[in-house]
């Protein structure tokens, strides 16, 4: 690898100092490094945008927590560079490399000698009045929920335009695998091991006790339709990006074009990730 950006989270101020010698390191290794204007000026370094750094760059490294790396993912999917998640904060569940990893985990990849994941994404496109007014591509998920002081919404959902169920509820998450430890997750969801490709439907708190959590194959396209009109309900991308819906608003979900290419940790398996951010108790057997 030639050229490697450097993403980090700008109001995270060790992250400074980290992309200071970052860059210093990989000068010292003949490797030509960017990173974003607005990290540029404070640390007078050569710069490139998300969408220039894409198509310029061999790998980029996201210094920050799962929320960085979220956001990323977005701007970048499209050119599927790699991304080497550092974590600066606890460990995360994308950002699963630590801080004193970095630099053994980056002369492994230099040296060619790393793997992988591809994480398949979901598209998701608004309709109002019959005609597409938003689409957005997520590595997580799109949720679908009401304002604090809304009562129930009621969310008419097919799958390949079979009626599913009108589900009364605070919300409703359509996830990824990926996306399945997030708030789909916190919401009663399962644990999908990320490099299944499926697509996973979990209600928040529903009215119905019996509407459980679905998860459909890859090629399903999920269409949710808004039944309430008169109370706040809003449409949220990998929990950053939000849009207010409104009556008979439809939101069709499927799977995206392409994939989220993460470099996996050299030293630490997913389930090993689980069991230290799930805290599931010792691990008897040692760290595998």
């Amino acid at each position: 690898m030639r050229k490697i950006g450097i993403i980090a989270k700008q109001n995270k101020p060790e992250a400074v100092a980290v992309v200071k010698e970052l860059a210093s390191w990989l000068k010292g290794h003949a490797v030509e490094c960017f990173v974003e204007p607005e990290m540029a000026r404070v640390v007078s370094h050569s710069a490139l945008d998300k969408t220039e750094m894409a198509r310029s760059v061999d790998m980029v490294v996201v210094l920050g927590g799962d929320g960085t790396l979220l956001a990323a993912a977005r701007a970048l999917q499209q050119k599927q560079v790699p991304l080497l998640g550092v974590n600066l904060g606890g460990l995360g569940f994308l950002t699963e490399i630590t801080l004193p990893e970095l630099y053994p985990t980056l002369e492994a990849i230099l040296q060619g000698d790393y793997t992988t994941d591809d994480r398949m994404l979901l598209a998701a496109r608004v309709w109002r009045k019959e005609k597409v007014i938003e689409q957005f591509t997520v590595l997580n998920d799109v949720v679908i929920n009401k304002g604090a002081l809304a009562r129930i919404i009621e969310l008419e959902t097919t799958v390949d335009g079979a009626y599913l169920t009108t589900f009364r509820a605070d919300g409703l998450i359509i996830a990824t695998p990926t996306g399945s430890t997030g708030y789909s997750l916190s919401a009663g969801g399962p644990i999908v091991y990320p490099s299944l490709q499926s697509i996973i439907i979990t209600p928040i708190c529903p009215h119905n006790v019996t509407n459980r959590p679905l998860i459909c194959p890859e090629q399903a396209k999920i269409s949710i339709t808004l039944c309430s009109g008169d109370q706040e309900v809003f449409l949220t991308l990998d929990g950053q990006v939000g849009f207010p819906m409104e009556l008979r608003d439809r939101v069709e979900v499927e799977r995206g074009a392409g994939c989220v290419k993460l470099v996996k940790s050299p030293t630490r398996s997913y389930f090993a990730v689980l069991r230290q951010k799930l805290m599931w108790g010792a691990d008897i057997g040692g760290n595998r």
